[in-house]
């Protein structure tokens, strides 16, 4: 196996171990290293030296004192749609809500008619496009979830070509069923239709072809309730799959609480999650992906980021990419927004974006830190530490990318 010593570190910052980082551990669990250098062997990290103390390599990255961490993890995207939605921006600008603009046909279901009426290879071509802009900001690892075709060949054909995403080997991709986004016309004012339809339908080819890793879906007010929201989750368990869920991101109906008692790994959004939701993630061990990108873009609430880490939730950023209520992919700007509105740390946000996001998408043994024998995923930035990273709005900060020990960037 070839071998790659990055030199010279001036300020290595990582989590340890596999577990989320969760209340003051968030923050205190970031261990910070000067004046290091890091032994890639193969796609592995083989250890971490003092710099003085390095061994020789023929292959040799100088990072010049600038700041390392593990390659950045986005836990929540919508990575494979058709088209895009910039003519709903008046609308929104008018006053429009989420909601109405949905109802009105716009929404998931203006994306529904783009995504079925492309072919496999344009939707892989758009995404793969998507994802080299991602690693450029120093993200490896990505979650993409399907939940625009809403029919058994659309939803398929989505997944099939996060599969091909993944195995192009570049990237690593998590694949997320969720067929559970909207209810499609086919199924208007019959929600739990919908959901048998899924269940009995959809599911079982998605589990025969080995499709997906998690099962998502929309709990809202006029999207899905708590039940058929557990019925979904409840089936795709007995399948195998792991289960993630889109909660309280308009009104706290329950999705939160659900996610603790099924035991979720991850619920989403959270912005108008209520005491009664984070105390039951809590309990759970469920871990919170928020998407501060989504409220700068709908001009709403933030998620209340430092309610979750007081009460002991581990918490992931996450960007939301998607052609509607965040079409934007830069991780590190959501970063920025951590910083700002949520008022975390940056210590906080880097297990955010690292570990807590591996641990979100069940790689937390695998990527998330930079240790022996941990995945060689990492990036050396243009910054000298962590509170210029995420003081820097608008710049992109990623020097150099390395992925599976290899030079990406």
């Amino acid at each position: 196996m070839s071998m790659l010593l990055i030199k010279n570190i001036g300020m290595l910052a990582t989590a340890k171990g596999c577990s989320p980082l969760c209340g003051a551990a968030q923050h205190s669990g970031i261990e910070i290293i000067r004046n290091c250098a890091v032994l890639i062997n193969g796609d592995t990290i083989q250890a971490v030296y003092d710099n003085d103390e390095a061994p020789k390599c023929e292959n040799v990255i100088d990072a010049n004192g600038l700041l390392v961490t593990a390659g950045l993890v986005d836990a929540h995207t919508h990575l494979v749609f058709g088209g895009w939605r910039q003519h709903e921006v008046p609308l929104k600008l008018r006053g429009a809500g989420y909601l109405e603009i949905l109802q009105a046909g716009g929404g998931i279901l203006n994306t529904l008619t783009a995504t079925r009426n492309a072919t496999e290879d344009e939707l892989y071509l758009r995404a793969g496009k998507v994802l080299d802009e991602m690693l450029s900001y120093g993200v490896t690892t990505v979650e993409a979830k399907s939940g625009y075709g809403l029919n058994v060949e659309d939803e398929l054909k989505q997944l099939r070509v996060i599969r091909r995403l993944k195995e192009q080997g570049s990237f690593n991709v998590v694949p997320t069923f969720m067929a559970a986004h909207a209810v499609p016309p086919e199924f208007k004012g019959n929600p739990d239709g919908y959901i048998e339809f899924i269940c009995t339908e959809i599911l079982p080819k998605v589990a025969d072809d080995e499709l997906c890793e998690f099962v998502d879906v929309f709990c809202e007010t006029g999207v899905f309730n708590v039940e058929q929201s557990r019925k979904m989750l409840t089936y795709g368990q007995a399948y195998g799959f792991k289960t993630k869920i889109h909660a309280d991101e308009i009104d706290a109906i329950g999705g939160s609480v659900l996610a603790g008692e099924i035991g979720a790994t991850s619920a989403e959004h959270l912005i108008a999650v209520d005491d009664a939701g984070i105390a039951s993630m809590a309990r759970g061990g469920t871990i919170a992906c928020l998407l501060p990108g989504t409220s700068l873009y709908l001009n709403k609430d933030f998620a209340p980021a430092r309610k979750f880490i007081e009460a002991g939730v581990p918490v992931a950023v996450c960007t939301d990419f998607n052609p509607g209520s965040c079409p934007s992919d830069n991780l590190q700007l959501c970063m920025n927004l951590a910083y700002l509105k949520y008022r975390m740390t940056p210590e906080e946000i880097l297990a955010a974006v690292t570990l807590n996001a591996a641990c979100a998408v069940n790689r937390g043994e695998s990527i998330g830190t930079v240790e022996s024998g941990k995945q060689a995923d990492l990036v050396i930035w243009d910054a000298k530490d962590l509170d210029y990273l995420v003081y820097r709005m608008g710049s992109n900060l990623a020097k150099i990318v390395i992925r599976k020990g290899n030079i990406v960037k």
